[in-house]
């Protein structure tokens, strides 16, 4: 592996891990009780065959010299108990699928292509302040039944001993296709709402939080 290229794949995946001179919003403990992040669907496509790179650059993929196709978007947020109060080192486990509404999964039947510079698939810690940040690709719609397609959406998995774990799905606001999604309009008004991130005017990233309730 070059050296130049080393380098920068380690620069990207220290400073997005840590948040380190990025612009991440330290925030500061809360005991203002919050409303648990309601549960989704894992849906079928959760990774089934591990891979070493699982890191918060979901664009570059293991040692691959070039970046996956699509939108390059940056998603941050922070995880907080019930209590209001962050959560350090909570497991925040995130799956999409590619531009293109590809999973990288063996099951999967879209015939879109898949992306070999994509990793699809991370699995991040949160810092001492509950916060965790990290770089992917805006993910394509794709059809879920016929007349049904699927918002842009990330899946989440976030767990700390403790609390219960909680699977659920983040959208991006501004999607016209999460007005006629079966499983978004599942979920009440409020529950949407906070399902949906948004995007920071400051730094172009999509906030969303979640929260779990204490064992």
């Amino acid at each position: 592996m070059p050296k130049t290229f080393f380098s920068r794949r380690k620069i990207l995946k220290t400073g997005l891990i840590s948040g380190v001179g990025l612009g991440v919003s330290v925030s500061c403990a809360s005991e203002t009780p919050k409303t648990v992040t309601p549960r989704q669907t894992a849906g079928p496509f959760y990774p089934i065959v591990d891979q070493v790179d699982k890191d918060a650059d979901l664009t570059i993929f293991g040692d691959r010299p070039d970046i996956a196709l699509g939108e390059i978007v940056t998603v941050e947020g922070g995880v907080y108990g019930d209590d209001g109060l962050p959560i350090a080192d909570a497991v925040v486990d995130i799956w999409q699928a590619n531009a293109a509404g590809r999973y990288a999964h063996e099951i999967d039947p879209n015939p879109a292509a898949l992306d070999p510079n994509f990793q699809g698939w991370a699995i991040l810690k949160t810092d001492a302040n509950g916060r965790y940040r990290f770089k992917t690709i805006r993910p394509g719609a794709y059809p879920a039944a016929l007349g049904w397609d699927r918002p842009p959406h990330i899946h989440f998995k976030v767990s700390r001993r403790g609390y219960h774990e909680i699977t659920t799905q983040m959208y991006f606001e501004n999607e016209p296709l999460n007005e006629v999604d079966h499983i978004l309009n599942a979920l009440s008004e409020p529950e949407q709402v906070s399902v949906i991130a948004k995007q920071n005017e400051d730094n172009g990233a999509f906030v969303f939080d979640v929260v779990l309730a204490k064992v």
